[in-house]
């Protein structure tokens, strides 16, 4: 008979819960799963600890004595910047078998050590996967916006993918999150401009903002709004500023890329419709890309297309009916929270991650890019600017708002309630938080 493990030290059960909750912090995961599975991590270590997450640190204090007899303080570096789905997977996956109730499917706490050692250094995925996806995630949106010619669809995929490509390559050459998507978009811009002198028959309009929409930092605005419902207003308004800077440094590569390129941003053209089928497979496209820059594994990833396919489908029956662009994402929403809620919680998913991939296509970059570039606009026309040229902008914003009010509230509500008055279908057991 194997004898049981001897129990471990306060202080080296500590620094396992430590290491976990700064995986699942910097990872994508919520904040509030993120407190509560690290409680309930340490529960079965022995220990009883209070975590306070801020941006950039974890503030995790020990309420059992030390080996000195003290309460031990621990401050975390861990900035809730990244989004890896299958890093925030695996360490659920090991918090679970060491709450395991059955002894011998319990893992021990060395075990748990060596097993988050390995989730921390986990590559992210190939960068082929993640150039192609990109390239064909930008696409698939260009398509529901209207892009019907080839040229336009090859421009839009090679700008995109390019702009992966870079992006990658800064990644190991500066760790800093904000130089990515200012390089990418800037690339976006110069594209573009060249594309306006050499293909005009392209639509511009979309291979300019195309390759930006798939930089929008979705997970980081409906976290930022998860930690504002749950009264977190410092963090919750930390992951808005973050969230905000990107899209601000995103418009500001694109219309700086133009501008080399001596061009500024084409006009929109006349929306064509998109049929139903067109525009429900290009969703799927688009949540597939989505998933591959969060890190989803492939076996997981038909999840999020089904479920964005439906809602995406949902939002064009919506609008077809009469419905407001705002109410058809809000609908679209609405559905896909209900419906990846228990799912997430099953898979031990991110809900901001898996929810955001799952309904990107109805995010309203569009309009954020065209309102930097019309403010711009305005900029340059100096005090003799004729009013006319206030109005698009404010259209553009007001409009944005509304949309990102709608996803909000769409996502987040199901959510808070599915978990507070139906746990077990939401997919709480008796032994998660």
């Amino acid at each position: 008979m194997i004898p049981p493990a001897p129990a471990p030290s306060p202080d080296d059960a500590f620094a396992v819960v430590c290491a976990a909750a700064k995986l699942l912090y910097a990872n994508g995961q919520t904040t509030e799963r993120t407190v509560l599975n690290a409680e309930r991590f340490a529960r079965a270590l022995g220990l009883r600890v209070t975590v306070f997450p801020t941006w950039g640190e974890l503030v995790i204090r020990m309420e059992a004595p030390t080996a000195s007899g003290l309460a031990r303080v621990e401050a975390i570096a861990a900035a809730p910047a990244g989004v890896d789905m299958n890093k925030v997977t695996l360490t659920l996956r090991v918090i679970d078998r060491v709450c395991d109730a059955r002894p011998d499917a319990r893992m021990d706490a060395a075990g748990a050590r060596k097993e988050l050692e390995a989730i921390a250094g986990l590559p992210p995925v190939s960068a082929l996967r993640f150039v192609v996806l990109a390239a064909a995630g930008a696409a698939a949106l260009s398509v529901i916006f209207g892009a019907a010619d080839l040229a336009t669809l090859a421009l839009v995929a090679l700008s995109a993918g390019a702009g992966a490509a870079l992006r990658r390559a800064l990644a190991h050459v500066a760790k800093n999150f904000l130089a990515q998507p200012l390089c990418a978009a800037l690339l976006a811009g110069l594209i573009a401009a060249a594309a306006s002198h050499l293909l005009p028959g392209a639509n511009l309009y979309l291979v300019a903002l195309c390759p930006c929409m798939v930089l929008v930092p979705g997970p980081h605005l409906l976290n930022g709004a998860l930690d504002l419902a749950h009264m977190r207003i410092g963090l919750g308004g930390a992951r808005f500023g973050f969230a905000g800077l990107i899209i601000l440094l995103i418009s500001v590569g694109l219309i700086a890329g133009l501008s080399l390129g001596v061009a500024g941003l084409p006009a929109p053209g006349p929306a064509a419709p998109v049929p139903l089928a067109y525009d429900v497979i290009a969703a799927g496209i688009a949540v597939a890309a989505f998933g591959t820059f969060f890190s989803m594994p492939w076996r997981t990833l038909p999840i999020p297309i089904a479920i964005g396919m439906l809602a995406h489908a949902s939002r064009w029956l919506a609008i077809a009916d009469g419905a407001s662009l705002a109410g058809g994402a809000l609908v679209a929403c609405l559905i896909a929270a209900t419906l990846v809620t228990p799912i997430a919680n099953r898979l031990h998913l991110p809900f901001a991650a898996f929810a955001f991939a799952s309904v990107v296509s109805l995010i309203p970059g569009v309009f954020l890019f065209r309102m930097a570039a019309g403010m711009v606009a305005l900029l340059n026309a100096g005090p003799a600017a004729a009013p006319a040229l206030l109005l698009p902008p404010i259209q553009d914003g007001t409009t944005a708002a509304a949309i990102l009010l709608a996803m909000a509230f769409g996502l987040i509500l199901p959510k808070m309630l599915l978990e507070r008055l139906f746990p077990k279908w939401a997919g709480l057991s008796a032994n998660q938080p």
